[in-house]
């Protein structure tokens, strides 16, 4: 079945519906989300169960065999399950038996008491994954109605991977909520959702095969979800990749480890903040592909060992507690492998900055050729923010030494997709798959041969590193490829105005006073 043939979306909303006036919207995912994990491990299970079941029924399978002793000790072995990295649910925390208790009294007890059990388990299969699933229910203002009420739509056929085998349903219903919980929350989700067509035009840009994938500011965990969909649209395996992450958020951690297992990838995420406590110190990377937070204020550089790898030099010299932008930047390029690219979301102010602490930083990888693309991206594709974004890509093959690409050096390309995207709501902007077909082809024939590329008046440019130079090291795309260079601070526009409305109030006191000391000084004359 298609994917297109499956639609869900008025169904689930409407079940998160059901929570309201009990949870604030803000908080639907925690209550949700957890409900289609369990979903989906307990319809893994019986997946499993059902094909071990056979393989034993089956004259010609190793695992041939009559004795009923022998046929439960099979169908009961934990490591039969973990094998094929299934957990055995017992019944009364599999899906089943919630469904069949849904109309009960004590249905939010019995979902808490299915929560532990599974706990027990995914503790003992990977110590990562414990606290994933907390009891909620039983201290919640949900009633028992309420709860039932969700267990009864999640359990419509259509949500079903039995029902629907190949069409990755539940990992699509665990998406779907995400962003449209990134909605209800506003700017604070921004640290766990990235638009999806955002995530497709970094994964189509860097096109992630196979190797070590890592994301140091991971979320929920979409940019590994859509890397697995890529290798899967071009016939790849799974088991070509391997997945690091980090995210310094506990309960974002928690929809990113449920993520991942939903669609059975291995991985190694790691709770704690990559600027300051890098889990992987020694991790290389083959492809970095992050939407890390933008112009982080406070972030204490000062804590920074003296001597950290991953700076360009000095520390009073290639940082600022104004910004941690391009701390990440540095960040990435040391977890490189020695072919690897990086590729990921940035405000438009770090294309211009002269902040020392992070100009140092731009002048360094300009000189130093480590900039392989910048990408301008039109407003309005963030639903959670206002800041205008880019894309940097920074790759380590830029000697043309690697087998693949050409040797370029002493180029930089620069695309202006500002006019691009269409309007798919009143507030919010996405890419199509011809706006990602022709950025990424555009780059991908610029950097292997360079044939069937070539400079586009208003939208792409190769440079040299002089010009860059000349421009005074600003990486603006309009300034190449010929659109009107828009100076942006990346300064949110209500953010301006507050700080306008502000200066303004400030401008009227002052006026107030000079107005009762021009009066006085009248009335002295008088």
């Amino acid at each position: 079945m298609a994917k297109a043939d499956i639609n869900f979306e008025k169904e689930l909303w409407d079940a998160a519906n059901e929570l309201r006036g009990a949870v604030s919207e803000n908080n639907y995912k925690n209550y949700i989300l957890p409900l289609v994990f369990i979903k989906h491990l307990s319809e893994r299970y019986d997946i499993v169960h059902d094909e071990i079941e056979n393989m034993i029924k089956d004259p010609n399978s190793d695992y041939y065999s009559t004795d009923p002793e022998e046929i439960n000790y099979i169908l009961d072995d934990q490591d039969e399950y973990r094998s094929r990295n299934t957990l055995k649910i017992p019944h009364s925390a599999s899906w089943r038996y919630l469904q069949e208790n849904a109309e009960q009294d004590d249905i939010k007890v019995k979902v808490d008491d299915a929560f532990d059990q599974v706990q027990a388990l995914l503790t003992d299969y990977n110590p990562q994954l414990n606290n994933l699933l907390p009891r909620i229910f039983v201290r919640s203002e949900l009633s028992a109605r309420q709860t039932g009420g969700i267990i009864n739509l999640l359990s419509h056929p259509k949500f079903s991977e039995k029902e629907n085998p190949e069409t990755d349903v539940l990992g699509r219903i665990y998406e779907y909520y995400i962003g449209k919980f990134a909605m209800a929350e506003g700017s604070g989700a921004g640290q766990f959702f990235t638009p999806g067509s955002i995530v497709r035009l970094l994964v189509h840009i860097l096109e992630p095969y196979k190797g070590k994938i890592f994301d140091p500011a991971c979320g929920s965990g979409g940019m590994f979800v859509q890397s697995l969909q890529f290798i899967k649209e071009h016939g790849g395996s799974k088991k070509d990749i391997s997945i690091y992450g980090q995210e310094m958020t506990a309960q974002t951690l928690r929809l990113c480890l449920m993520n991942l297992m939903l669609r059975d990838l291995p991985f190694d995420i790691k709770l704690g903040n990559s600027l300051l406590d890098d889990k992987f110190p020694d991790l290389e990377a083959d492809y970095i592909i992050a939407n890390p937070p933008f112009n982080v204020s406070k972030w204490h550089p000062e804590d920074l060992p003296d001597g950290d790898p991953r700076l360009f030099g000095p520390k009073e010299e290639y940082t600022t507690d104004g910004n941690a932008n391009y701390m990440w930047m540095q960040t990435f390029w040391h977890h490189l492998s020695d072919t690897g690219t990086a590729g990921f979301v940035m405000a438009n102010g770090a294309m211009t900055t002269n902040n020392r602490g992070e100009r140092n930083v731009r002048e360094h990888m300009v000189d130093q050729s480590m900039i392989d693309c910048i990408v301008r991206l039109p407003d309005k594709l963030f639903l959670t923010t206002g800041i205008p974004a880019c894309l940097f890509i920074l790759s380590k093959n830029r000697d043309g030494m690697d087998g693949e690409h050409r040797e370029r050096k002493n180029e930089i390309l620069f695309i202006d997709a500002a006019k691009m995207g269409t309007m798919v709501s009143r507030k919010q902007r996405a890419f199509n798959d011809d706006d990602i077909h022709k950025i990424a082809d555009t780059y991908h024939h610029w950097r292997t041969t360079g044939e069937g590329y070539e400079d586009v008046d208003g939208f792409c440019k190769s440079a040299t590193l002089e010009e860059v130079q000349k421009q005074d090291y600003k990486l603006t795309p309009g300034i190449y490829v010929g659109t009107e260079a828009e100076e942006d601070d990346g300064i949110p526009f209500e953010e301006k105005m507050e700080e306008l409305k502000a200066r303004l109030i400030e401008q009227f006191e002052r006026g107030e006073v000079l107005k009762e000391q021009i009066l006085e000084n009248f009335d002295r004359i008088g």
